[in-house]
């Protein structure tokens, strides 16, 4: 007969719940995870993973357009979109099957089928098309049930003409019209995977500019370099109404001042953000509170409901797997009473972008910086001062960086340009060992990298900037 007894028995087996249960294991705790679907979550299987594939042929497709700029010629450059969804698929499928290569190789059980909890450290797991669940028993509970995409009333995905992320991953043909509505990551970046692709892409954001969750300079940066290579972008502006036709959708969007336009597209893609996939999970009787969308938790992760908590997705912003990880960390380690364990500290979660050009950041803004009371020292280094930018025809770029002028503690990091999601975990590092300008300032950046901005901005930020 199966085990059905568990020190910890993880809900959702995605980048937050398989990294929970692995260290969990590694600390000699009997651990289960329970997945109805894909090991590896959302960020494996139809996220993270699956769109860097892709966003990597569609860099390709911009470079072979530029040929030209490195003395290269070609004929009748070409590709076949079913290939290249089929690498995207490939490349998702080899690191699913990691993912169940280490939980095997650290004896972590995995029990297929859907949870529900049942109070008093139990849960009962019913697997698709069987009714009957079995019930299993542990000392906690990590729930980790991700998210999905949000939908808008009157514009709901129907998989053929409105598409989530998940329909945009794997298109039967390039359309040769796109509306994307939200211009956050996930919407940005297939903006610019269609775009580059060969697609005509207007994108609608409600907020007034794009990117808001980034600096303001950085987010006026990359309209200009999106809108150079052709992309459509209202600011302040709403889709009012999606009108479905045979093989092509019409949209009427509000582009603020009382000026109204309809336009028709072939495909629409909606990014309009995520909720917390917090149903069906037997909450109703526990004391773990949802409030809009989201599991509530406190710094150690814990819900209300004792021996309960949640990570990742299923509690809120910030979206990304690498919080979820890290939360699934934090979490058990808790758990097994390790008194050297750290809340998270937000301010220090670096988020990437990849489209093309690229952005990453890190900490405060500068204007939230000012909000907050800090006294700032702002440097920016821009791309065309840099040397091995220059060298790889990548000139379009800005490293910024924001300093408290008091201490020198490096408040914020934000960037642009090629490679910046790469580059941008330097600052992390600097932020998270609460390191000063002048330890900066001493760092050695060895030459010629794209690095060297780094320390250029933070030079630049009190007036010692060399190359610029």
């Amino acid at each position: 007969m199966a085990e059905t007894n568990y020190d910890l028995i993880v809900v959702g087996g995605g980048p937050g719940g398989y990294v929970a249960a692995i260290r969990a294991a590694q600390l000699g705790i009997k651990t289960a995870v329970v997945e109805r679907e894909h090991l590896g979550g959302i960020c494996l299987n139809w996220g993270c993973i699956p769109t860097k594939a892709l966003l990597r042929c569609s860099e390709i497709s911009h470079l072979l357009h530029h040929l030209g700029d490195y003395g290269f010629s070609a004929k009748d450059i070409s590709f076949d979109i079913g290939k290249v969804v089929k690498r995207s698929r490939q490349v998702a499928g080899q690191l699913t099957g990691g993912v169940k290569h280490l939980l095997r190789k650290n004896k972590v059980t995995v029990i297929d089928g859907h949870a529900r909890l049942q109070g008093g450290g139990k849960l009962s797991v019913t697997k698709a098309g069987n009714g009957a669940g079995e019930t299993y028993a542990a000392k906690n509970i990590i729930l980790a049930s991700g998210a999905r995409a949000r939908t808008l009333p009157g514009m709901e995905p129907d998989g053929k003409l409105i598409w989530t992320y998940k329909e945009a991953m794997i298109p039967e043909a390039v359309p040769k019209s796109l509306l994307v509505v939200g211009s956050g990551a996930i919407g940005i970046e297939f903006a610019s995977f269609y775009l580059n692709m060969g697609s005509e892409v207007t994108v609608v954001e409600i907020l007034d500019r794009i990117l808001p969750v980034e600096d303001a300079e950085i987010s006026d940066f990359a309209r200009k370099a999106f809108e150079k290579q052709g992309m459509v972008l209202h600011t302040g502006a709403k889709v009012t109404g999606l009108e479905r036709g045979s093989d092509s959708v019409t949209a009427t969007l509000d582009l603020g001042g009382g000026k109204t336009e309809k336009k028709t597209f072939d495909r629409v893609v909606l990014a309009v953000g995520i909720i917390g996939n917090t149903e069906d999970l037997g909450l109703e009787g526990t004391k773990v509170k949802v409030e809009r969308g989201h599991i509530v938790v406190n710094e150690w992760l814990e819900t209300g409901e004792p021996g309960v908590y949640a990570i990742g997705d299923v509690v809120g912003a910030p979206w990304l797997a690498h919080k979820a990880s890290h939360e699934g960390v934090v979490c058990v380690e808790r758990i097994a009473g390790n008194k050297g364990v750290h809340p998270i500290d937000t301010a220090n979660i670096p988020g990437c972008t990849y489209c093309t050009p690229q952005v990453a950041s890190v900490g405060l803004t500068e204007a939230k910086a000012r909000e907050l009371g800090h006294e700032v020292k702002v440097g920016r280094f821009p791309y065309i001062g840099n040397g091995k930018a220059i060298a790889l025809g990548e000139p379009e770029g800005l490293v910024k960086t924001v300093f408290d002028a008091k201490t020198g503690e490096l408040l914020g990091a934000h960037m642009i340009g090629a490679e910046v999601t790469e580059l941008i975990q330097g600052y992390v590092v600097a932020k998270t060992l609460e390191t000063t300008e002048s330890e900066l300032m001493e760092t050695i950046f060895p030459h010629p990298t794209l690095s060297e901005m780094m320390h250029e901005s933070v030079l630049a930020a009190y007036g010692r900037a060399i190359h610029y």
